[in-house]
């Protein structure tokens, strides 16, 4: 019999710091049994946030720019107050879930936050993602494993990714593309250029 796993869906978590400032970050997280799974390493300011606020919105959104801002120090977009916790999500979500924690695993290295949905809202409609937003995305993944993977590994997943955004970018991916490639040289990891 097949093992069935949770699938995994790349998002922006917002929580909020101990100012009550709104804190973004991309994860994946995973929906079991009526819960969102979302698993932060620590430390991490998201781990510290969902300990001391144990409230957080999941934004699904296809500007991938948020993403790569993230993991490259451009965290400054705008928020909306939530309208069932207290919390914030992102201007641009095309739709967003507000969360409460009911439970946490703290394990190491990465706790498991247990979030029920206390109230969604549709913003917009989704489209899909071309190849060159899975490739910001996969590529932003990427940025956050350096120092865990090889800069072999890293720079044969760059040339692979770098085809969809050849083939399809448009400005907000290329920008987001341009601010990863910019960290990976940061990290002395040298990449091929056209």
């Amino acid at each position: 019999m097949a093992r069935l796993t949770s699938r995994i869906h790349e998002v922006i978590v917002t929580t909020l710091d101990e100012g009550g400032r709104p804190h973004s970050a991309p994860m994946g997280i995973s929906e079991v049994n009526g819960y969102f799974h979302i698993k932060p390493f620590k430390p991490s300011s998201t781990y510290d946030n969902l300990k001391r606020h144990p409230q957080c919105t999941i934004n699904y959104i296809d500007d991938v720019r948020v993403f790569a801002g993230a993991l490259t120090g451009r965290r400054d977009w705008p928020t909306l107050p939530c309208k069932q916790i207290k919390g914030e999500y992102l201007e641009q979500a095309l739709s967003h879930s507000e969360l409460e924690i009911k439970r946490v695993d703290d394990d190491d290295p990465r706790a498991c936050f247990y979030g029920q949905v206390v109230k969604e809202l549709s913003h917009g409609p989704f489209r899909g993602f071309n190849r060159a937003q899975s490739a910001v995305i996969e590529a932003a993944i990427l940025v956050s494993r350096i120092g865990m993977l090889s800069e072999q590994k890293i720079r044969e997943e760059l040339a692979y990714l770098r085809i969809g955004i050849e083939k399809t970018a448009g400005e907000r991916e290329l920008e987001a593309w341009g601010w990863l490639m910019e960290k990976i040289e940061q990290a002395g990891i040298h990449i091929e250029h056209d």
